[in-house]
């Protein structure tokens, strides 16, 4: 046993010096940034809608609610084909039954079916915005008893959006260089870019109206203008 002492003194030693080393001397010196955000906007004309339309049905029987909801819905898909809108740009979202109870003043009383709700809801892409007018004319003409959420939006936002993200990173290297300048650093590499997100503003919706309104001849439609914004994160480093 005595023979391991000195291997244990020089083992204590070295510790000793490890223990010795300033405090993180393998550490590098963190980095100095600068971090700063910019927007860009842009305005667009809708060139495009989205609108839906359908037809409810009501009979006492639930067969004949839907066999009058299918036919009643045959003229409107007609008349979309007729205004020169295309099966690709005609999707259904949504067909239901369900019964229609009649209203009970007592609390006790169970409620009793008086009948039968059919509806059938198709979702149509208008592609060329100066015909909403004159296809919303043409359902309310065709029998169509529901029209609304009319959704203007511009088709393709992709260029708008690019030039949005151009005029954003110009406005944060703008601010870089300013806060830079009030601080006294030096601007230097560009150590990260990151976009939390492209801005479409509210685009101008229509609720639900009434098949009288909608049968209104050349129903007006005025597309105005839609915004569309870009923020970028910018972080540098400074010397």
């Amino acid at each position: 046993m005595r023979a391991f002492r000195p291997y244990r003194c020089l083992f204590a030693v070295a510790v000793l010096a490890l223990a010795a080393l300033p405090a993180g001397a393998d550490e590098k010196k963190p980095l100095a940034t600068i971090s700063v955000s910019g927007t860009g906007q842009v305005a667009g004309v809708p060139d495009e809608a989205v609108i839906s339309a359908g037809v409810t049905t009501e009979d006492r029987n639930a067969a004949d609610a839907l066999s009058a909801n299918a036919e009643a819905m045959r003229a409107v898909l007609a008349a979309l084909q007729a205004s020169g809108v295309a099966e690709r740009d005609i999707a259904t979202t949504a067909i239901s039954l369900r019964p229609d109870y009649a209203r009970s003043n007592s609390v006790d009383r169970e409620p009793r079916i008086k009948g039968y709700l059919a509806s059938n809801r198709v979702s149509v892409r208008v592609r060329a915005l100066e015909d909403l007018g004159r296809l919303l004319d043409a359902l309310g003409r065709a029998g169509a008893t529901d029209i609304g959420a009319v959704l203007l939006r511009i088709a393709e936002p992709g260029p708008l959006e690019d030039e949005a993200r151009r005029l954003a990173v110009a406005d944060a290297k703008r601010k870089a260089a300013l806060y830079a300048e009030a601080a006294g650093v030096e601007l230097g590499r560009l150590l990260s870019i990151s976009e939390p997100g492209v801005i479409h503003s509210p685009q101008p919706r229509f609720e639900r109206m009434a098949p009288a309104m909608a049968a209104e001849s050349a129903v007006p439609v005025a597309a105005g203008e839609q915004m569309i914004g870009a923020r970028i994160q910018l972080v540098y480093e400074i010397d």
